[in-house]
């Protein structure tokens, strides 16, 4: 592997999907909602159908894709190169599908309903099928500590990089309301992106690579590429055996749920919570891209200590940071705005950086399979699709609880704009706005906590996983 100018071109090429698809998965997650509610006021039935519709296609796609990646006998998906090369322009494509109307919605159009629901599904779709893909090359480019600490470095200067869409989006749109210079933006970032994407699909590798050629040429020959549905029921059934994965995978629903959480309604309570004159626009767009930008310089900053503490003692850590974070604001109150918009903001920061490390367990956990059931190739793709059957369905669950809530205060009537309701009425909804903000957090950690103290691979840093 030649390096030029001290770069290491595989972990270069890997780092490059992570770099497209982190430009626009921030912006999708960060401005679909407040687009959805705000914008073309889709109804709070209509909502709650398209979250649901979501979660059941969020849940199945990954095992789905999962099953075909490790198991077909097309290359464009058995190859995890390949599956990114010809997935990166769909998923492109996909990510601008929410940002331009079909027509001018009328409040509770049926449309915007079904607008929603296609946008969510394409673009999970397209999401799951090239990051899947990405995910198992983690888990296949080495099997060494350091070699995966390399490539979370690698990873988070380009998620680093690709967060920062955030902060350009909210300057030149400010914050979506020049609507038009957002819809421009975001054609820009699907162009950069694809590009990225396909630069990982042409130029990266894996230590499996070689023998995954030769199992293809013999599945070819043979007639037996894929595995019948009952090996994969039974694979399906060892991997859920493992208390480690059924571990990580309560903890992880929870941090799932946590991160939507603050991608979807940060902008939302701070806009409500923190007056304009105390924090103007051009703040807010800074505090926002901060949101994205900083956890990846956490974590890069963290990398002496990963390799010295190893993540198992760094994720519980933040957990315990969460938690009293989380009851140290409520206990001071949302007078203090300036306050409130930093702990958004490290809220923010700590769960996304913590998160960042996941793949590093789960990189664990299918090295701990497939040495315990004496594989010949990793079950990368079914690990990861697995873990994400259980845990994708927070991703809708978390914005569907939370407008509920906020619905039962009034929230649905902030934006009405043929009749102006009394601003005093709204108090209950600033109330329930910050109790979200706290106990939220608080309660995630808790549970958090209670999962991860018995999760056992607690030093692959120091020693090799049995």
């Amino acid at each position: 592997m030649k390096f030029v100018w001290g770069i290491h071109p595989n972990a270069l090429a890997y780092s490059m999907t992570t770099l497209g698809a982190g430009m626009m998965n921030s912006i999708f997650n960060f401005y679909y909602v407040k687009l959805f509610l705000n914008r073309y006021k889709i109804s709070e039935a209509a909502f709650h159908q398209a979250q649901v519709v979501f979660m059941i296609w969020n849940a199945i796609n990954d095992p789905l894709f999962g099953y075909i990646q490790d198991n077909s006998s097309f290359s464009c998906c058995s190859r995890r190169q390949f599956s990114i090369l010809y997935g990166a322009p769909l998923y492109a494509l996909a990510f601008l599908l929410p940002w331009f109307p079909w027509k001018h919605y009328e409040e509770g159009d049926w449309q915007s309903g079904l607008h929603l629901i296609i946008a969510l599904c394409a673009f999970d779709g397209l999401l799951t099928f090239v990051l899947l893909a990405q995910c198992a090359l983690f888990a296949e480019i080495s099997t060494r500590h350091e070699s995966r600490l390399q490539l979370i470095k690698y990873n988070q200067v380009a998620t680093l990089l690709g967060s920062t869409s955030i902060l350009f989006c909210g300057l030149i749109s400010d914050n979506m309301e020049n609507f038009a210079s957002f819809q421009a933006f975001t054609v820009l970032v699907a162009a950069l992106a694809t590009a990225c994407m396909c630069y990982t699909g042409k130029y990266s590798t894996s230590q499996y690579e070689q023998r995954e050629i030769c199992m293809e040429n013999a599945n070819l020959e043979n007639g037996d590429g894929t595995l019948s549905w009952s090996s994969v029921i039974s694979l399906t059934k060892q991997i859920m055996a493992e208390k480690n994965f059924l571990l990580f995978v309560a903890m992880n629903f929870f941090q799932i749920f946590h991160l939507a959480f603050c991608n979807n309604f940060t902008m939302i309570f701070a806009d409500n919570l923190i007056p304009k004159d105390v924090l103007p626009s051009s703040l807010r767009s800074i505090m926002y891209g901060a949101g994205f930008i900083c956890p990846q310089c956490l974590v890069l900053l963290s990398h002496t200590s990963l390799k010295k503490f190893g993540y198992y003692r760094i994720i519980l850590f933040s957990f315990y940071f969460e938690g009293v974070a989380a009851a140290a604001m409520f206990i001071l109150g949302s007078e203090h705005y300036y306050l409130l918009a930093f702990y958004l903001t490290t809220n923010m920061v700590i769960v996304q950086a913590s998160f960042s490390l996941f793949n590093l367990p789960l990189a664990d956990i299918v090295d701990a399979d497939l040495i315990k059931h004496k594989r010949r190739s990793p079950l990368s793709s079914m690990v990861f699709g697995t873990n994400a059957l259980f845990t994708k369905p927070a991703q809708s669950l978390a914005p569907m609880l939370v407008v509920t809530i906020l619905n039962q205060f009034g929230y649905e009537n902030l934006n009405n704009e043929v009749a102006q309701p009394d601003p005093s009425l709204f108090l209950g909804l600033h109330d329930a706005m910050f109790y979200l903000i706290c106990l939220v957090p608080l309660c995630v950690a808790v549970i958090q906590i209670l999962a991860w103290a018995h999760f056992s691979i607690q030093n692959s840093h120091v020693t090799a996983v049995h």
